[in-house]
């Protein structure tokens, strides 16, 4: 197999998950979690903008969520999935679930 069809199929999405990338999350961090954010490496075709309230906007190519989904998670309150609805849905689900457990109103 040729190494540009290797990268493709290998190389292009987030984390460990293999397979071309099929969307592209757009985060959008706390101006208080923005210096440090801006200045890690999530992928290598990421883009970041400062906006004017000194948050920051990272938008990371990804494949399949299941990594990039636990990345996020652990900036907490300082993260907000702007896009694709999918994810932050996802998204969502998982932090009510993790509050209600906080709660004592967990189903699970």
């Amino acid at each position: 197999v040729a190494d540009d069809r290797l990268n493709v199929e290998l190389g292009g999405s987030y984390g460990i998950f293999s397979g071309a990338p099929t969307a592209t999350a757009v985060l959008r961090f706390t101006a208080e979690r923005a210096r440090w954010v801006s200045v890690e490496q999530w992928h290598e075709h990421q883009q970041g903008i400062w906006l004017a309230d000194g948050s920051y906007e990272l938008s990371v190519p990804y494949h399949h969520d299941e990594e990039l989904i636990l990345d996020i998670l652990r900036y907490g309150p300082d993260v907000e999935v702007i896009a694709p609805a999918s994810l932050r849905i996802s998204v969502a689900r998982r932090l009510e679930k993790a509050a209600a457990r906080y709660r004592g109103t967990s189903p699970e």
